[in-house]
């Protein structure tokens, strides 16, 4: 796998949507959080989601899902689709974004590359072990997030 950025800054600096479901009930999300490493001998990538997210309801349901990055010139989508939500209008149709269905997931045609994924942990996050500060800056009004490991099944793309 060959990235331009730092894996330190890779979902931050060229972000990136977390796809859960199938073709026909699918749901897409904008990411800023997570990270590449190895877990158990296995090649992971962790996500998290709100409980309040639409997406939340696609990752409880589904044993895969995706990650997907972008070119910059993306970015208005992407923006789009971390702002609106699935529940309430066709967010997907709206970003101008094209579907592409896998045998065990959704990415989009105009992604770069994309990680398939096969979860394999998930665990809401206990709020007496985050910091004061991460506590009081993003979890003051909204439940935590539900942290989610999924084993990579396959990389597409560059």
């Amino acid at each position: 796998m060959k990235f331009q950025t730092s894996p330190f800054e890779l979902f931050d600096k060229e972000w990136a949507l977390l796809t859960a479901g199938r073709e026909g009930a699918f749901n897409t999300m904008t990411i800023g959080w997570g990270g590449l490493g190895t877990l158990w001998r296995r090649s992971v990538a962790t996500v998290y989601v709100k409980p309040i997210r639409y997406t939340h309801e696609f990752m409880e349901k589904n044993d895969y899902f995706t990650i997907s990055f972008y070119p910059e010139q993306y970015r208005k989508a992407l923006s789009l689709l971390g702002t609106l939500s699935g529940r309430d209008v066709d967010k997907v149709a709206q970003s101008g974004l094209t579907p592409v269905c896998l045998e065990n997931g959704v990415t989009f045609a105009e992604a770069s590359r994309t990680i398939v994924l096969k979860k394999i942990y998930r665990q809401e996050m206990d709020l007496s072990a985050v910091p004061a500060d991460a506590r009081a800056r993003y979890y003051a009004a909204e439940p935590p997030h539900t942290m989610y490991i999924g084993e990579v099944v396959k990389i597409l793309g560059k």
